[in-house]
């Protein structure tokens, strides 16, 4: 066993990886009290709060996601050192946010016209908008922010991050609060003030990242706007090619899971309910995977950055078995008692046929616990060694030309048939497992040859000079 577990490394992995998922756990708090102040707002928010804040969702996921590769390219250059310092990466890293949220910005409008297309009443569409219009506007700060973060998580300093984000995260829910439903002394907007208030705490946290933000990275960035260092667009080209990738795999996986919430409406009311609460469950579950594996993906651009690939295989060996020690138990839970997880975590409601199906669903979700532990790891991995297109190929092809089709097989041929939810999961989870094992053949790939996509136009000048 201590040939496969490294402790030294796994406390490297834990150190960088609780304050993520503290993170993590701050916005998931984040989206209960946006999700639960419209349903308890009126029933129109209730029904156009879900097409709104998925779609949202997966739109800002895109620019925040292209934007993250400055976390691996900064990983890189702190493993570098003291050969070089990162703070060149880091300014760069904002130019890339602050291009691609006035992208976001100028899209405003355009996404604001998305819910016309669809066939939902005239008055539930004109909600949906405006929430979307807002959306693109917090969006726009988000991914602003996702440039300052990916420093901080780059250099290993995730307990900044963390504090940042939970002071953001606490603002958001208090005037989130208050601008939905008229409280403390602010206006009563309904479904617009929760996008207003998610703003609100964005802005705070940008405040904060630009108190705490060391000077050097402002100097270098001052020092590239001149000239003086290397060609800003060249860079952000190379960075966009890198980060363009990413994006649309995580735009791509968050509109799969929307997909999917909409295919199993399919089998009837209480296969929807029953996977609303599951979705809860599992989301809680999974946290601290992604977690592990964003903080995994952090050291392994560390050391791949100073070329040390055998290090690169420990952390990630350490990383899957930190992942399934904790997804163990977990699995006994749901297993064992699963009436206990539903009702810590969700409403199970009077409805029998609701209860039992849950309960049976929560039963099998350990499947996809153990397959998002290699898909998530090994796509954050492939990220820190640049190589996101292998990530976005994969995802495309087996998820939406594969799994979603078959998903969406099983529903349409059992329509108003509630129990197929759980074979809806089995082959959801079925296919992310393949996607994971691909994912993880491609690493071992990249160790034997020793790959790393992302050295470029600074990492070549830093070996000339």
């Amino acid at each position: 066993m201590h040939h496969w577990f490294d402790a030294r490394i796994a406390k490297r992995i834990l150190s960088v990886s609780f304050p993520l998922m503290g993170s993590m756990m701050g916005n998931l708090l984040m989206m209960l009290v946006d999700r639960l102040c419209l349903a308890h707002y009126s029933p129109d928010t209730l029904a156009a709060s879900g097409p709104a804040v998925f779609t949202s969702m997966a739109i800002i996921a895109f620019f925040c996601s292209t934007v993250g590769i400055a976390r691996s390219f900064i990983a890189q250059a702190k493993g570098r050192m003291p050969r070089c310092e990162p703070w060149t990466e880091a300014a760069a890293g904002l130019f890339l946010g602050l291009i691609c949220s006035v992208l976001l910005f100028a899209a405003a409008p355009l996404i604001a016209i998305i819910p016309q297309l669809s066939a939902r009443p005239p008055h539930i569409v004109s909600l949906e908008s405006e929430y979307m219009l807002w959306a693109s506007i917090f969006g726009g700060v988000m991914t602003i922010n996702t440039g300052f973060s990916s420093f901080f998580n780059g250099v290993g300093r995730t307990k900044e991050t963390f504090l940042v984000g939970m002071g953001g995260q606490v603002v958001d829910s208090i005037f989130t609060i208050g601008l939905v439903f008229g409280r403390f002394g602010l206006p009563e907007l309904g479904m617009a003030g929760a996008a207003i208030g998610t703003l609100i705490g964005t802005l705070a946290m940008l405040v904060c990242y630009l108190i705490i933000l060391p000077r050097q990275v402002w100097t270098e960035g001052a020092s590239i706007l001149a000239g003086r260092k290397i060609s800003l667009l060249t860079q952000l080209i190379f960075w966009l090619r890198r980060g363009v990738p990413g994006g649309l795999s995580a735009g791509v996986d968050q509109l799969g899971n929307t997909a999917f919430i909409w295919i199993v409406a399919m089998l009837g009311s209480s296969a929807l309910a029953a996977n609303n609460i599951n979705l809860t469950v599992n989301y809680l579950g999974i946290i601290p995977i992604i977690g592990l594996g964003v903080g995994c993906s952090i050291l392994c651009a560390t050391v791949a950055g100073n070329k040390q690939y055998a290090e690169l295989a420990k952390i990630l060996r350490v990383t899957v078995l930190l992942e399934l020690f904790y997804v163990l138990p977990v699995s006994i839970l749901q297993i064992t008692m699963p009436h206990l997880l539903l009702s810590a975590f969700g409403d199970l409601g009077s409805n029998p046929e609701t209860v039992a199906l849950a309960v049976d669903t929560q039963r099998i979700l350990w499947t996809f616990s153990v397959a998002f532990v290699f898909s998530m790891t090994g796509a954050a991995v492939l990220e820190s060694l640049g190589m996101t297109r292998f990530s976005l190929f994969t995802r495309l092809g087996l998820m939406w030309l594969v799994s979603i089709p078959l998903i969406y097989y099983v529903a349409r041929s059992n329509i108003q048939t509630p129990s197929s939810l759980i074979w809806c999961w089995i082959v959801g989870s079925m296919f992310e497992l393949l996607i994971g094992v691909l994912y993880f053949w491609r690493i071992a790939k990249a160790i034997r040859g020793a790959e790393n996509r992302l050295c470029g136009v600074i990492t070549n000048q830093e070996s000339h000079g």
